[in-house]
């Protein structure tokens, strides 16, 4: 089911302080049930999590995909704001969902499931103060809607995600910068107007969101003074110049049908970015086998290997309404007056109206620099060595957890410049 059974009994204490108003800040709604830290969850509940959200991945990807020019974001982003969602789901919109978004796990292991991966991702930085990921949700609901308590507690346990009380009604522009300005201070600045003006309106009844914060240096890193402009191969053969980083370290590589890839350890040793490499002409033949059985092939093959590796410095920022893709993939009622999301106010009443993704990198001599947002719209019915990597044509990059195979997120430049 769609609620969290578990917790029918937790009451929800609501703090009525203030209202979205051109004067008063939002209120917040506080919950009486903190965040689980030791979710009932096993080590093979997140293996199964993990790899039923890097096949949601890779089928987004290949969605994105089919439009021109790079690409970026963050699947761990979409999947956690989509779960908490999900949260609230019943009947077909449910079955949907789960269908579209690889939830194979029951719902009373899924939630913790993710609570288990969070607290596992968000301890990394903790062992190493040049590693930074930062993953925060929260909910922001119309003042005076009936949400069931049971539904906002599951996510307070599971989630950490408190709610916010705002106006939609009375002033849905203000209400829209104030989450935007919530998402700017939890992503250090990079994610900047992450719902664009007109996708809340006064029947708006709650905003799901999650972002996250990702900064790392390399275990070994690139010295600047070997950067030096180089050629670029695009897929229609034109040459561009592009900055080139440029050293020779030991690098875990694999070569395989049609490719070649390369994993760059970050200073915790804990996450990488794994880069693939198709071989000239064959960029759309390794992206269409892109999947879980391609990485398992890459890294199980990745190998110790004294490797001259040049690659070029880039930054990308991507934004994406995903309503229209989710949809054409199969989670089609949770968009339309058929949608059932009574786990959250025990009506029909509500369905995503909107679900917008943004994302940043920036990868350079010393590491990489990652953010990503993902609010989920719900809407009132109604309304020199012994083996050479030059990456000079198009790849495809992952960022993961080594551990769980957990990928943070994933990207393919065609343009360093662009």
């Amino acid at each position: 089911m769609g609620r969290f059974m578990s917790i029918l009994s937790a009451t929800v204490f609501i703090l009525l302080l203030s209202m979205c108003s051109s004067s008063q800040t939002p209120v917040v709604s506080l919950s009486n049930t903190p965040r689980i830290t030791e979710p009932d969850a096993t080590d093979e509940d997140l293996r199964e999590l993990a790899s039923g959200n890097s096949s949601f991945a890779f089928d987004l990807y290949r969605k994105l995909g089919e439009e021109e020019g790079n690409i970026f974001f963050s699947p761990y982003s979409i999947s956690t704001a989509l779960a908490m969602t999900y949260g609230g789901a019943e009947g077909i919109t449910e079955e949907e969902m789960a269908d579209v978004l690889k939830f194979s796990l029951s719902e009373d292991r899924l939630h913790p499931s993710f609570n288990l991966l969070d607290q596992r991702l968000a301890s990394y930085a903790e062992e190493d103060s040049t590693f930074s990921l930062h993953i925060v949700n929260a909910l922001w609901g119309q003042v005076g809607y009936n949400f069931l308590p049971e539904f906002l507690e599951g996510l307070a346990a599971n989630y950490g995600a408190g709610i916010s009380l705002l106006d939609f009604s009375e002033n849905p522009e203000l209400c829209r910068e104030t989450i935007n300005e919530w998402v700017m201070e939890q992503t250090e600045g990079r994610i900047e107007d992450l719902i664009p003006r007109d996708i809340l309106t006064t029947i708006t009844r709650l905003v799901l969101t999650n972002a996250i914060y990702f900064n790392a240096q390399w275990l070994f890193q690139f010295d600047e003074m070997g950067t030096h402009d180089q050629t670029f191969n695009l897929i229609d053969g034109e040459q561009i110049t592009v900055p080139m980083m440029n050293q020779t370290d030991h690098f875990p590589m694999a070569t395989g049908n049609e490719y070649m890839a390369v994993e760059l350890l970050y200073s915790n040793r804990r996450a990488s970015m794994l880069v693939i490499v198709p071989d000239e002409g064959f960029f759309f033949e390794v992206e269409d086998r892109l999947g879980n059985d391609l990485i398992a092939e890459i890294t199980g093959n990745l190998t110790d290997t004294d490797l001259y590796l040049s690659m070029p410095r880039f930054e990308t920022v991507s934004e994406f309404q995903l309503e229209d893709v989710l949809s054409e993939m199969g989670m089609v009622s949770a968009f339309g007056m058929s949608a059932d999301f009574s786990g959250m106010n025990g009506t029909l009443s509500l369905y995503i109206a909107s679900v917008i993704h943004k994302a940043f990198v920036s990868v350079d001599e010393n590491g990489t620099e990652a953010a990503a947002a993902t609010a989920v719209v719900m809407q009132k019915v109604n309304g020199g060595s012994s083996a050479e990597l030059i990456i000079d044509r198009p790849f495809i990059y992952l960022i993961r957890d080594r551990g769980t195979g957990t990928i943070l997120f994933i990207g393919r430049v065609l343009n360093p410049l662009e």
